[in-house]
């Protein structure tokens, strides 16, 4: 099972992934939890104390392993290096687990001139590549809304595109343009979790904006949650048992 969490910023993207991650290990599976959003929150989510988080360093900020990898210098222009490098030992080497998940940051994706062809880019979109297709670990990435870590390459190896929205009109536009931007790259399978709820005028509100979209939960706004947002504290530590069971339902409705 591959699942790539999606949405804009600030609307329970990492909430999500980390719950269904660690209800997942919990289950007994070997979970990969990959933190592809540049304003990392994940390891917060999942439990990390505020020492380990600060241990992580991302993908994307490992000169060491990039240059080892791509044959490049970091930062240096001009430069021939391998597009094809090696990455199937990246994720066991470099993850960090608590909770019986498996945490890989990758750190930002470089823009520019119509996408960055520099070393850290190519070593991010080759291991993503190696862990949807090739790897047989249970997966759940938390994307940035833009999808910049995914291709068309990729597509194929995930099962679903779950997108999280809020009941406000920022939250539903940016839904839109994410189920734009993954049909233009062949991702088909697209559902939402519906967060924040609070009443049945948010659930009115978040369907009539999305038409025709399969909403397969509603979470509703939780003091619980908010009460969990400290280092050391998985989203799952200390929820009330309604937010707990609607949790376990979004993993049962996925298949997972």
């Amino acid at each position: 099972m591959k699942i790539a969490v999606s949405g804009k910023g600030g609307v329970g993207k990492s909430t999500i992934s980390a719950a269904l991650s660690l209800l997942l290990a919990k289950n007994g599976k070997k979970v990969l939890a990959v933190d592809a959003d540049p304003d990392a929150n994940l390891a917060a989510a999942l439990g990390f104390s505020a020492g380990e988080q600060s241990s992580i360093v991302p993908i994307s900020k490992q000169v060491e392993l990039i240059e080892e990898r791509t044959g490049a210098k970091v930062n240096q222009y001009g430069q021939i290096f391998t597009l094809n490098p090696e990455v199937a030992d990246i994720a066991e080497k470099y993850a960090a687990v608590h909770g019986g998940v498996a945490l890989l940051v990758l750190g930002a994706v470089k823009r520019g001139g119509g996408g960055c062809a520099c070393p850290e880019n190519v070593l991010i979109r080759a291991l993503v590549a190696d862990l949807i297709l090739n790897k047989d670990d249970v997966l759940v990435m938390d994307m940035e809304a833009g999808l910049e870590h995914l291709g068309r390459a990729t597509t194929s190896g995930v099962d679903t595109m779950l997108v999280v929205v809020e009941p406000g009109f920022r939250s539903v536009e940016g839904a839109k343009r994410i189920v734009e931007m993954a049909k233009e790259i062949r991702l088909a399978d697209i559902k939402f979790v519906a967060n924040k709820v609070d009443g049945a005028d948010d659930e009115a509100f978040i369907r009539d904006s999305l038409p025709g979209q399969e909403i397969l939960e509603y979470i509703p706004f939780s003091d619980s949650l908010r009460k969990v947002d400290r280092p050391g504290k998985s989203v799952l530590s200390e929820i009330d048992d309604e937010i707990r069971r609607k949790f376990t339902r979004l993993l049962e409705v996925l298949g997972a």
